[in-house]
């Protein structure tokens, strides 16, 4: 066996793993996270409980019409882009 096979393979795990990293940040032109919460919660939510950057958008989980939802806005905006029940 090669024995420098490890070393390669956690440089790559190193670098895939910082390259995910990198896309879960919100963007410089963000709406910062505290303005995105009020925004999310003047839409009809009563509460967010998770909030976080994912796939180049805001993706969170909270409470609409007492159900649990989860929901993406948009990261310039913050409007709500999509909401569904959480099941």
């Amino acid at each position: 066996m090669n024995r420098s096979a490890p070393v390669v393979f956690a440089a790559v795990l190193s670098a895939v793993a910082a390259s995910v990293a990198h896309a879960d940040r919100p963007g410089a032109d963000w709406m910062p996270i505290q303005q995105v919460i009020e925004k999310v919660l003047k839409s009809g939510f009563t509460l967010v409980s998770k909030i976080e950057a994912d796939d180049g958008r805001w993706e969170g989980e909270g409470i609409k019409d007492a159900q649990r939802m989860k929901f993406h806005a948009d990261p310039k905006t913050g409007e709500i882009i999509s909401a569904r029940p959480d099941r």
